[in-house]
């Protein structure tokens, strides 16, 4: 199955690339790796999941918002593809970073919303090395922000 055929059969919709907050751009293709800013929890414009994961956001709430970010990872590979993801051959790896207390010790399970999605979408293609990073703050307040290296088809 196609990897579009897998997105249309699991309903997914995938939105149109956020544009950057700061001096940077959303995805850089160098030959074939595509190497993707790190996206944060947004829906429909919005930031979603605001807070510290530990204290004000339960590790479930920050699996979900793993799983936007990667939403928006394949929305930045759409853009920079030209909605072709079937030219994706592997995902490479992933960086989540996850805003919590000090007192948090489950980002992979966090990190497992993004984790999860991509495999999902992208079924063996899509098994990746990863980082589960957890970190004092992040932009915006946000819980979680997730990076990506993709490797795509000649």
């Amino acid at each position: 199955m196609s990897i579009q055929e897998r997105i249309q059969n699991l309903g997914i919709e995938i939105p149109q690339a956020s544009k950057p907050i700061a001096n940077y751009v959303g995805a850089r293709k160098v030959g074939n790796t595509i190497y993707i800013s790190g996206q944060l929890p947004i829906e429909d414009g919005k930031l979603k999941y605001i807070g510290k994961v530990g204290k004000n956001i339960s590790t479930e709430d920050a699996k979900k918002a793993a799983e936007l970010c990667a939403l928006n990872i394949l929305s930045q590979l759409s853009a920079i593809l030209s909605s072709d993801l079937d030219a994706i051959e592997s995902c490479v790896k992933l960086g989540i970073f996850v805003n919590a207390t000090s007192e948090f010790e489950d980002h992979s399970t966090v990190a497992n919303g993004a984790s999860d999605f991509i495999v999902k979408v992208l079924g063996d293609s899509g098994i990746h090395a990863r980082a589960a990073v957890g970190v004092s703050s992040l932009p915006k307040n946000v819980s979680v922000e997730v990076d990506a290296i993709f490797t795509v088809k000649n």
